[in-house]
């Protein structure tokens, strides 16, 4: 497929030559919008092959958090290439993957000691849903194998974590390949009723929840959550209150709580783990994303002392049967190492509640337009919705905007009907100003 990274060139395909296949694609789309073939990046822009600049304004991907090409993460990435680039972790070990495990339980204050490396989200999601069930047989208790997953999540898509992802294309494609799974309603604070406040709408779910544990407790392993927003999920926002109320739940009813952190860690909403804004820790705990800084594949689950004990013992069919070929990656832990420092060094925590200050700012117009809705923000996420009243083709309304930032000179990619920013950690004041022109920009184009 030939890729044109000029947006007034009408694209040339030949399908024969499309050896590429993208992720969540419909590839015959691109015989009318031409792909976007990117040379460069630095700071927060990318470079098309034309020279055109985009401000990346969701972090390719929600992944990059201090900028493209950032002069700490490559040296730190280089000095570690002279060293060792790979060893498998079974059997061996090295000083990046042990100085990491060892900081991440540092930053839970060690409630989750114990991390097990992969290299993406969906298989850290499988390797807590794993270790669940197998800690549950191992203690004898084998009839508890089900899962728990919130209405409109999204755990990735790796048949385990799609089983637990409750997004309706995807139950329509491969459903009859997947586990069945107990759904609960989502605490989303966009379901309040007038005069019911978010924390309102978090208890009646975890009542919902509650019931369902009474009743099913002695055959769930464990429920997953994702903190605070439910990213793919609409950047569905809940309060802290509903991590509250299901931990207090997880623990009357013997049930393990895994917080998928996957997109909302790593400083994202405001804390480095989401889960510290509710004040509780849970059984695991799965990164990945901006772990790396967006620089390489790496994801991990972390799990608590009690559950790791569970795993130690003489025979090998005690141990958790799980593995990766890339496992603990020392040029990706190495990336990630450098992004700890770099949180720690330049108060990226901090920084980060005027950056986000600052997007409320760039975004203001939004709280005003009477075409919007639900406009909302938890640290550095920012999304409001469309009024379907207000789109011509609710079916193609993202594919337009996105194309029409493209041309502002944003990167954008609406979810349906919610616009949403999550931008890397470095952006000026004026950028972020820009930011929120281009996109009030690209809208009134697509609206027009």
């Amino acid at each position: 497929m030939k890729v044109i990274s000029d947006l007034n060139q009408t694209p040339l395909v030949d399908r024969s030559l499309a050896t590429v296949w993208h992720p969540c694609t419909q590839m015959k789309q691109h015989e009318s919008f031409p792909l976007v073939a990117i040379s460069k990046g630095k700071g927060a822009w990318l470079y098309d092959e034309n020279g055109h600049a985009l401000l990346d304004a969701i972090s390719s991907w929600w992944t990059n958090l201090f900028g493209h090409s950032n002069p700490r993460i490559n040296q730190a990435i280089t000095a570690q290439l002279e060293k060792i680039e790979h060893v498998m972790l079974a059997g061996f070990t090295h000083t990046p993957v042990v100085e990491l495990s060892e900081k991440l339980s540092a930053l839970t204050h060690h409630h989750l000691g114990h991390a097990f490396y992969a290299s993406d989200g969906a298989s850290a999601v499988e390797i807590a849903l794993k270790m669940s069930h197998h800690y549950w047989q191992l203690n004898g208790q084998t009839q508890k194998k089900k899962f728990v997953c919130l209405e409109n999540g999204y755990h990735g898509e790796t048949l385990g974590a799609l089983a637990v992802t409750d997004v309706a294309i995807f139950r329509e494609a491969y459903g009859l390949l997947l586990q069945d799974v107990f759904t609960v309603s989502s605490p989303d604070a966009r379901k309040a009723k007038s005069g019911e406040s978010a924390e309102g709408v978090a208890k009646n779910a975890a009542k919902e929840l509650e019931k369902l544990f009474a009743k099913e407790h002695h055959n769930i392993a464990a429920i997953i959550v994702e903190p605070l927003v439910q990213c793919a999920g609409q950047m569905a926002m809940h309060s802290p209150e509903y991590l509250r109320l299901v931990r207090e739940l997880c623990d009357r009813y013997d049930v393990h709580l895994i917080a998928d952190e996957i997109a909302v860690g790593c400083g994202r909403s405001g804390k480095f783990f989401a889960c510290e804004h509710a004040g509780i820790w849970p059984d695991f705990l799965t990164l990945s994303k901006g772990i790396s800084g967006g620089y390489l594949p790496l994801s991990l689950c972390l799990t608590t002392d009690k559950i790791y004990q569970a795993f130690y013992g003489d025979q090998t069919q005690q141990g958790f049967l799980h593995s990766h070929s890339y496992t603990g990656n020392p040029l990706a832990c190495a990336a990630a190492l450098a992004c700890l420092d770099i949180f720690a060094t330049d108060k990226v925590l901090e920084k980060n509640i005027e950056r986000s200050n600052d997007l409320a700012n760039a975004f203001a117009w939004a709280k005003s337009d009477l075409r919007i809705e639900h406009w909302r923000q938890q640290g550095m996420i920012l999304a409001f919705d469309v009024k379907n009243d207000f789109l011509k083709n609710p079916k193609t309304f993202s594919r337009e905007m996105f194309a029409n930032g493209l041309e502002g000179g944003v990167l954008i990619r609406p979810i349906g009907n919610t616009i949403y920013v999550m931008p890397p950690y470095i952006l000026s004041p004026s950028e972020t100003l820009q930011l929120g022109t281009s996109v009030q920009d690209a809208l009134k184009k697509t609206l027009a």
